[in-house]
């Protein structure tokens, strides 16, 4: 028997619904539960996400080191230009957009709360076939 279980992850915000509706648009979520003082999605992948209500949340400082990564975030994709413009379109904004060296592509973005996310695109190594 399980003891425990993989929960949800939950971002604190001003406005729950508002930040509710950037990740529902981002992952093709739908709600699953909503109250006044929190809203829950699950995405197609079967990632879930909560936004509580706390009127005095402040957004993380990233990258300043005081209050810098309160939580991090990181979603796959397969077109990072694509995703990029899809998160421009929704409110968010890009923090680092640098293509690092190495086995990964990522680039870094907030939501409109300011919860810091990162896009990573994973290299192929298979083979180049002619």
């Amino acid at each position: 028997m399980t003891l425990v279980t993989a929960g949800v992850v939950v971002l604190d915000c001003a406005e729950p619904e508002k930040l509710a509706d950037f990740y529902k648009e981002l992952l093709d979520a739908e709600e699953t539960d909503a109250n006044a003082n929190r809203v829950e999605i699950r995405g197609t992948d079967g990632i879930r996400m909560a936004f509580r209500r706390d009127m005095s949340a402040t957004p993380p400082s990233w990258p300043r080191p005081e209050s810098s990564l309160q939580v991090h975030l990181d979603f796959h994709v397969d077109d990072l230009d694509a995703a990029e413009l899809r998160i421009i379109g929704l409110g968010g904004r890009p923090i680092e957009t640098k293509d690092p060296s190495g086995p990964f592509e990522e680039r870094g973005y907030s939501d409109p709360a300011g919860h810091s996310f990162t896009l990573r695109h994973a290299a192929t190594t298979a083979p180049k076939q002619d």
